[in-house]
């Protein structure tokens, strides 16, 4: 029997972000597994973590031209039965010239598919389930890709009590705080949350996580990005970040998480995630509201606990195999 390849359309860098990278990995970890041959199509620019991601597994990385009828030619090339696109930036055409192609084409989309054609969407965002047709979509959290590194994990339970008479409460006294947007904070905000958190006069101890080192002060410590993100959100008692792919990473772990928005496509799943109580929302910006918002959440553990069960189960951590079930099936349906 030949061997299946698959492929992989994305990109990531400073600018661009690591989140499209990161949910391909977990589905290319998944179909490697089953003996599935896998190949990157992109760039990284600037963001040694994010190609570390793919040398360390040792996914190969081909640069990708941007003509949809040269990208089906290498995909020809490289004898490619599928490929997944996951870019904001590919031309409306891409998909339908790899379908004419006869190759299997899968979207991963925030809500809106941008025009593209697949044969199949796959839309990992809460509720979004009852935004989508039924007919070829994965659709909801149930299709949620997590990574090897994040699926391992087991979070150690949080005895929150707090003593009748006001004193410290059980689960430890200072917080510990995750403070993260990205893998490359494309949108320059780390600096001014972590001050947002200063500027609440609560303790704390606080790891925050920047590609460009700054002076964290206090009780916070900055580091660079880092393969130990998985770990640190397993043992963080608030996690404060941005509403994008690392959220249900956090969920699947029932890590109490306040979130703000640093683009407009992590807009939709942000309200989802605020108004069904699974996350705190602290709005765009870290200013007085975002701060009061904070200062309770770190003063109060009953409430963070409360974040962290309801999230605990929304996302089980299975979604990547469903995911690659329905994209062998199509591979098997085209071929």
């Amino acid at each position: 029997m030949p061997v299946l390849r698959a492929g992989f359309r994305c990109d990531a860098g400073v600018r661009a972000g690591v989140g499209h990278l990161v949910r391909c990995v977990a589905l290319a970890e998944e179909l490697r597994a089953r003996g599935v041959e896998v190949v990157f199509l992109g760039e990284i620019r600037g963001s040694a973590w994010a190609a570390a991601q793919l040398s360390r597994r040792g996914l190969p990385l081909v640069p990708a031209p941007a003509e949809p009828s040269r990208l089906a030619g290498l995909a020809r090339e490289l004898r490619l039965a599928a490929v997944v696109l996951d870019s904001y930036a590919l031309p409306r055409h891409t998909g339908a010239t790899l379908r004419e192609q006869g190759l299997a084409v899968l979207a991963i989309v925030d809500g809106d598919p941008l025009g593209q054609e697949a044969d199949l969407y796959l839309d990992q965002n809460l509720g979004a389930e009852r935004r989508t047709p039924p007919r070829d979509w994965l659709a909801g959290a149930r299709y949620v890709l997590l990574r090897d590194s994040v699926r391992t994990l087991a979070r150690a339970p949080r005895d929150v009590g707090v003593p009748r008479d006001g004193g410290v409460p059980r689960d430890g006294g200072v917080p510990r705080v995750l403070c993260f947007f990205g893998g490359t904070d494309s949108a320059g905000v780390v600096p001014a949350w972590a001050e947002a958190l200063r500027a609440t006069g609560r303790p704390f101890r606080g790891t925050v996580v920047s590609p460009e080192p700054f002076e964290g002060g206090g009780s916070i410590t900055v580091i660079r990005p880092t393969d130990r993100l998985p770990r640190l959100m397993a043992g963080a008692d608030l996690v404060v970040t941005a509403a994008g792919s690392s959220v249900w990473e956090l969920l699947h772990l029932g890590v109490p998480t306040a979130l703000s928005w640093v683009a407009d496509n992590q807009l939709l799943g942000y309200e989802e995630l605020v108004d069904r109580g699974v996350a705190a929302g602290l709005g765009p910006a870290p200013d007085t509201t975002a701060v009061a918002t904070l200062a309770h959440l770190l003063s109060d553990p009953t409430a963070r606990a409360a974040l962290g069960s309801r999230a605990r189960g929304l996302v089980d951590g299975h979604g990547r195999e469903r995911v690659a079930d329905a994209l062998l099936t199509l591979v098997e349906r085209r071929h």
